[in-house]
């Protein structure tokens, strides 16, 4: 009797793991929902470099190619620089179900001064002479609602982020003028630190913000501009937070407790996002994403530097040393499953509320595997799925996050305007001429 009843139990148990395994959902199910949820819910990436391809590729003219075509092999016209194909074309933005897009205006920090400011406008431009030319497409989204329009019209809205505090040239007229230009977001610095802000890849200067950078959020705030810190120290990450009377945002960034990358973002500013009701766009660079393609990416730069030390007007023996030193030293594969990762981190430490994503396509080399173009952000959200995400909470990393930060801080925007535009300069603030 008691076999009979271990007998029966085995059955049941089994027959109980068997109904588990039939109530998974499959692949075409989840495909499903995903489609679902970004037909009801524009999918917003936070950053896109295409601009700049644009500039490189095809010296800035828009009219040398044809974005509806696929682009994956484009090769650069004469005077263009960038080699190897593009991320980006708009059947793939269709195909990745893309409803909104933020275009950086990226320029290098090299490029400072009025000409910093010319060719920041030049990059504008560059952005709106592609919505012109591929209306049916594309459509100039300046507002949170403009975004579920041209969602709805099947057109992806295209939005304009400034990548770069160095690119106002320490003026708040000109701040104003990007943003009268259309432009929604700045970052505060980029790859070094300006003269307000400090960088996360450059050595403290300022140890956070100045005064006159705390001066430059407040008159973002007022203008109804995210505040963007994606590139920026830790420390100017804390003053930001503090000091914004709106949401920020993070456009492409990733958690920095699984890749110890300064670009990265620490847990306890995850916090601090929380409590501003910010959202942190997670990145798709490798170096950010993977700690071991991180450390291997050091190890090459200390390489190749080492290798032009011993072999200084060799290129050919240079070559064939690096060619030795990476067929031994074989790069670390990043995949999408580690972003998944990195977007289910920033969850844990800053809520579903939280949560974006900010490719950074077509401003990497290379990206983790199965997310090589803008055609694959529902694999992502696939992967998500799979791993227990509800519709809504997929809504919400998709672009319902990114919308309600960019209203709420419509929102503060209406409530300032009853202030007078800043008139502060850095010689007032930070005791210094302008440079």
């Amino acid at each position: 009797m008691r076999g009979y009843r271990v007998l029966g139990l085995a059955v049941g148990v089994a027959l109980m793991a068997g109904s588990a395994a039939l109530a998974q959902p499959t692949e075409t199910q989840l495909k499903a929902r995903v489609a679902a949820v970004l037909a009801k819910t524009p999918l917003i990436d936070g950053h896109n470099d295409f601009p700049w391809e644009v500039r490189e590729r095809f010296a800035q003219k828009t009219g040398v190619f044809d974005m509806k075509s696929d682009l994956s092999h484009a090769a650069p016209v004469p005077g263009g620089e960038s080699q190897g194909g593009l991320m980006t074309d708009i059947p793939r933005l269709h195909a990745g179900g893309v409803g909104g897009q933020f275009w950086s205006v990226y320029i290098p920090v090299s490029i400072t001064g009025p000409a910093a400011v010319q060719t920041t406008i030049e990059q504008i431009d560059i952005v709106k002479r592609l919505a012109a030319r591929y209306p049916g497409d594309l459509g100039m989204a300046y507002t949170a609602d403009d975004i579920v329009r041209l969602h709805k019209e099947g057109r992806v809205a295209s939005l304009i982020g400034v990548e770069g505090g160095h690119q106002i040239d320490d003026s708040m007229a000109v701040l104003r003028a990007y943003y009268a230009l259309g432009a929604r977001y700045m970052t505060l610095a980029h790859f070094t630190d300006n003269h307000f802000a400090d960088s996360a890849t450059d050595d403290p200067l300022h140890h956070g913000l100045s005064p006159y950078g705390k001066a430059v959020v407040g008159e973002m705030n007022r203008l109804g501009m995210l505040v963007d810190l994606s590139h920026v120290s830790a420390e100017t990450m804390r003053d930001a937070i503090t000091v914004s009377q709106a949401p920020v945002i993070f456009s492409h960034s990733g958690a920095r407790a699984l890749s110890d990358h300064p670009r990265n973002v620490p847990d306890d500013v995850l916090a601090l996002v929380a409590r501003n009701h910010g959202v942190v766009m997670a990145n798709f660079a490798t170096g950010y994403v993977s700690d071991a393609r991180r450390r291997w990416n050091a190890d090459q730069a200390a390489e190749t530097a080492r290798e032009a030390s011993l072999f200084t007007g060799q290129p050919d023996r240079r070559k064939a040393a690096m060619a030795a030193w990476e067929a031994a030293h074989p790069k670390p594969r990043v995949t999408l499953a580690q972003v998944a990762d990195h977007i289910e981190q920033i969850r844990k430490a800053c809520g579903v509320d939280c949560v974006g994503i900010g490719s950074d396509f077509d401003g990497v080399p290379d990206t983790p595997d199965g997310l090589d173009g803008v055609d694959k952000y529902p694999v992502l959200l696939v992967e998500l799925a799979r791993r227990g995400w509800s519709d809504e909470d997929l809504g919400k990393l998709a672009g319902g996050n990114l919308l309600r930060a960019l209203r709420e801080t419509e929102a503060v925007a209406k409530r300032l305007q009853t202030t007078q535009p800043s008139e502060a300069t850095i010689a007032e603030l930070d005791g210094v001429a302008k440079r």
